[in-house]
């Protein structure tokens, strides 16, 4: 089954998480339902895009919990988390956590699809981040050790006079590995340079 861009619901009640299936199927979402949320990491990729719609109250595995470990494999996906009126503290963690938005149970069907259209189309923003992301960190793979050295110099804020000592090179030719290193990353100016490699850095390490 093709995962990009799916609704992954996961909450251990039969009947809500069938109900909700149905709802987002509906809708024209892409569903998927699990049991667990050991269920879900163990079949779902840590790249896959998705959006969660996710129980807080489960048993083994919370839904604290699972975000805490997805969080450790990569950025956390959009999530809307479900709670009863007794969770809404644990609610309020997931918010912290990075959750979208949490909803307290019973919901009225439109909520839910209101946050849904949301949470779906930031997927779509954090999809076009990962895929300019990509085509930087391929260009970045381009650059020689020295082209680094010079980028990551200027990228620090060092004047070419300054890099050029650091590296016990001349200034024309940190002028010259500048000019190799905007053109194979595709910038045209050291604000852009230093903007582009900044961002690079922010998703890749954040």
């Amino acid at each position: 089954m093709n995962e990009t861009g799916n609704i992954c619901v996961i909450d251990d009640d039969d009947g809500v998480r069938s109900a909700l299936q149905l709802l987002l199927r509906a809708a024209g979402y892409p569903v998927r339902g699990f049991a667990t949320a050991a269920a879900f990491l163990s079949e779902v990729s840590s790249n896959t895009a998705i959006c969660l719609v996710l129980d807080i109250n489960m048993p083994e595995i919370g839904g604290l919990e699972l975000m805490q470990r997805l969080a450790v494999r990569g950025p956390l996906p959009p999530t809307i988390v479900l709670t009863g009126y007794a969770d809404v503290p644990l609610a309020v963690q997931a918010m912290k956590l990075g959750a979208l938005d949490f909803i307290e149970k019973p919901f009225a069907d439109a909520t839910l699809l209101e946050k849904i259209e949301r949470a779906m189309a930031q997927l779509v923003r954090h999809n076009v981040v990962a895929e300019e992301c990509a085509r930087f960190g391929a260009a970045l793979a381009t650059l020689t050790g020295r082209e680094r050295e010079v980028m990551d110099g200027i990228v620090a804020g060092k004047a070419n006079k300054v890099v050029a000592i650091d590296l016990e090179i001349s200034e024309r030719t940190v002028e010259i590995h500048r000019g190799r290193v905007m053109k194979k990353l595709g910038v045209h100016s050291v604000a852009e340079l230093v903007g582009a490699v900044l961002k690079f850095n922010g998703v890749t390490q954040g």
